[in-house]
């Protein structure tokens, strides 16, 4: 499952429910810590109120140094090196932190971090994932430590727990793209577009049964134009492929007109356009951390989880968007939950209805193919960063 690219590929480059069917700059900012534990605490001490981080950046570096300053995060994405950029970022303000950032479809994470915690051998201190429903079921289980890092009161409510168990670190959106040179002068402007006999042999799409995000941006789709709009899609001859940044890559390399179901920057010009439309759907969704409670490394962790939402690193977001109330967009751009097409509620009930989202996979089986091709971030296994 997808996380966002790295904000130096970008910045280079330029860049409803289940239908019925039922990372980045840095500063030294102010940045108290519930004590860790191995085992589930009773929920009234478990989620006890306290307060926002009050050490500085500074001062949480030190502490995790202290503590043996090794580091482990499991990133949803795409490819090995889409954290690079947010790696790069972090550790060239703490250069002495070991930071493994693990990078791999968070529907395969999420599993491996159950499995670890069922046979004892936890690797990551953080989770950064796009699978939504997790963190729930993680904090029910008492497997997330409750923490507020400096600046959760700014946080937008629809991206943090009240309790502090997770919270977003990276407003990310998914639409269609193209190609500016590749269309010309008449750009689709909605999903309907897309439909355009022109434009047969001249699209390319993640699978949306093989990502979540992806089949939520396409359940949108179908609830607006209705299956008869996948049924024409289907005819278009698009080619599908594993991860969400396939779309994008093939309208890069000109390979292909248009892509459908990845994120990108709606501000930036150059070989790919990525789309807001004024009034056609699109969805976004805060991209959830949190620090385990049974972390090996939990004063890094909250180093790490501090850095994600200082103002520097928000400022610095690649689409525009920032999780923080008190970060203005640039010129251009609405908080995305400005945004009613955005979708933002929707996508947390859909994640959560397990059931819905598997039927609604099978279903854009029988339209589009099964999935195919070796996962884009190659095969793991159990423990990786271990």
């Amino acid at each position: 499952m997808p996380s966002f690219p790295s904000r130096r590929r970008l910045l280079t480059t330029g860049a409803g429910a289940a239908l019925g069917l039922g990372a980045l700059g840095a500063a030294s900012t102010p940045a108290s810590a519930s004590p860790a534990s191995a085992s589930p605490a009773s929920a009234a001490s478990r989620w006890a109120s306290g307060a926002e981080e009050t050490r500085s950046l500074d001062e949480l570096y030190r502490a995790a140094l202290a503590e043996g300053g090794r580091l482990v995060v499991y990133a949803g994405g795409d490819t090995p090196t889409q954290q690079d950029g947010t790696k790069a970022a972090f550790l060239k303000q703490f250069p002495d932190i070991d930071l493994k950032l693990i990078v791999d479809y968070s529907k395969y994470h999420d599993v491996r971090v159950d499995n670890q915690l069922a046979t004892g051998t936890l690797v990551p201190d953080v989770v950064q994932l796009q699978t939504l429903q997790d963190f729930d079921r993680w904090k029910a289980q008492g497997r997330l430590l409750s923490y507020r890092p400096a600046g959760f009161s700014k946080v937008h409510d629809r991206f943090k727990d009240p309790q502090g168990a997770w919270v977003a670190i990276a407003a990310i959106g998914f639409s269609f793209m193209y190609g500016p040179d590749a269309v010309g002068t008449d750009a689709p402007r909605t999903p309907l577009d897309l439909l355009d006999a022109r434009w047969k042999g001249k699209i390319a799409s993640s699978f949306p049964h093989d990502d979540d995000a992806v089949l939520f941006l396409y359940s949108l789709y179908v609830e607006h134009y209705g299956w008869d709009w996948v049924a024409r899609l289907a005819a278009q001859d698009v080619r599908f492929a594993r991860g969400s940044n396939s779309p994008g890559d093939a309208v890069r390399a000109g390979q292909y007109a248009i892509g459908v179901g990845g994120s990108g920057a709606p501000l930036v010009t150059g070989p790919v356009k990525w789309v807001v439309p004024d009034s056609a759907p699109f969805m976004a969704w805060g991209q959830r951390a949190a620090i385990l409670r049974q972390a090996a490394n939990s004063t890094a962790a909250k180093l790490y989880l501090n850095w994600q939402l200082s103002t520097a690193t928000q400022q610095a977001s690649f689409n525009g968007w920032s999780v923080r109330t008190d970060i203005t967009p640039p010129a251009g751009l609405k908080p995305i939950w400005e945004y009613r097409n955005a979708n933002l509620d929707g996508f947390p009930r859909f994640m959560s209805d397990r059931a819905g989202v598997e039927r609604l996979k099978q279903t854009f089986a029988l339209y589009f193919g099964e999935v195919e091709g070796d996962p884009t971030p190659g095969f793991l296994g159990l423990h990786p960063g271990a």
